[in-house]
């Protein structure tokens, strides 16, 4: 390994035009999943390799497969904002960039009742655009959770409950056993599911590939994200991207460590990362490279920091698995000893 620094020149992310130019390579990477959502309502979309595309549209940043669709609609004001999680799997961590708005701009309309919204025709896919979207009242933040569907019966019974709270009306048990497309809305972009709801249809689990979450526990926060991800004050994630993980496959299993997805997010997260994080990061490199003595390194303070510490020395043990240095890899595993210990909430 030549150097314990993964970063080549970070690129200069500064305009829209770079952020949808990097959107657009990352939307033409099947590796790379996307979302819309809250905390506690999700839409996800991804794609497996080879996957035939019903819309490819990369440059309107704007993919659909017979599974489902993202598309991604940028603001003059969209703030990204690129950061890393720790794992419970002390050989792992996660990585995503959330695209985010000022809090006032990103508020979606909040119904707190099943409400039918008319034809969908922002419809991802063309044969969409005659159905009727409604949306199902789950009154998040940033997002409008709704159910899309040209089916009569289904369109009977969902008109029949409009006004009440979805869930507690006949139209709750309609949508679970029909599957309708869900559509997950922000001033972002929408994903769009049509996979079968996970539940006693699909043995209980999320179908692979475009699904989505509802989770009733975690919707009555009102939260916009989980308070591991480290948005800054003022900001809200409307969707987000999870360009392809160097330690974790598109199913969630482990895989071998690939340097140039690595170094690929570590620039984004030179350009778009909190500052105290990849800081952080760099000072326990330097550190382990000149093989100083962890007893003498000064745990971070703020958990954002703890948990860069911990994940610099997780990449680094990955990173160095093919070195042959045997002092490298003793001061790594005295780092690791003293310093990655799951003392703490961890998050996957």
């Amino acid at each position: 390994m030549a150097t314990l620094d993964p970063h080549a020149p970070s690129p200069a992310f500064v305009t829209l035009a770079d952020l949808h130019t990097l959107l657009e390579a990352e939307l033409r990477s099947w590796t790379c999943g996307w979302s819309v959502g809250s905390f506690g309502a999700i839409g996800e979309y991804h794609q497996d390799e080879g996957e035939r595309l019903i819309v490819d549209d990369p440059e309107n940043l704007t993919r659909a497969t017979s599974r489902g669709a993202i598309r991604i609609a940028l603001k003059e004001n969209v703030e990204p904002v690129a950061y890393e999680l720790l794992s419970p799997r002390p050989h792992r961590w996660s990585q995503g960039i959330a695209l985010c708005l000022p809090d006032a701009e990103a508020a979606a309309a909040q119904r707190e009742a099943l409400t039918e919204l008319g034809i969908d025709r922002d419809a991802i896919r063309p044969e969409d655009r005659g159905s009727i979207l409604f949306d199902v009242g789950l009154a998040q933040p940033q997002i409008d959770f709704c159910v899309r569907t040209s089916d009569p019966d289904l369109l009977r019974v969902l008109r029949s409950c409009c006004g009440k709270p979805t869930f507690a009306t006949e139209a709750g048990m309609a949508i679970l056993s029909q599957h309708p497309h869900r559509v997950v809305i922000s001033h972002l972009g929408r994903a769009e599911v049509y996979q079968k709801i996970g539940g006693p249809d699909t043995g209980g689990v999320s179908p692979p590939g475009p699904h989505t979450h509802v989770l009733p526990k975690l919707l009555s926060a009102r939260r916009t994200h989980s308070a591991n991800t480290p948005i800054p004050d003022g900001l809200t994630p409307c969707a987000f991207l999870y360009p392809g993980n160097p330690v974790i496959g598109a199913l969630g299993e482990d895989t071998p460590y690939d340097d140039g997805l690595f170094v690929k997010f570590q620039n984004y997260l030179a350009a778009f990362g909190p500052p105290a994080y990849t800081a952080t990061k760099q000072r326990v490199w330097r550190a382990i490279e000149n093989r100083e003595d962890p007893a003498n390194f000064d745990e971070p303070q703020t958990r954002l920091e703890r948990a860069a510490l911990r994940n610099a020395i997780r990449q680094l043990i990955r990173r160095s698995e093919a070195s042959a240095d045997q002092a490298l890899q003793q001061s790594i595993e005295a780092w690791r000893a003293e310093f990655d210990r799951a003392s703490e909430s961890d998050d996957e």
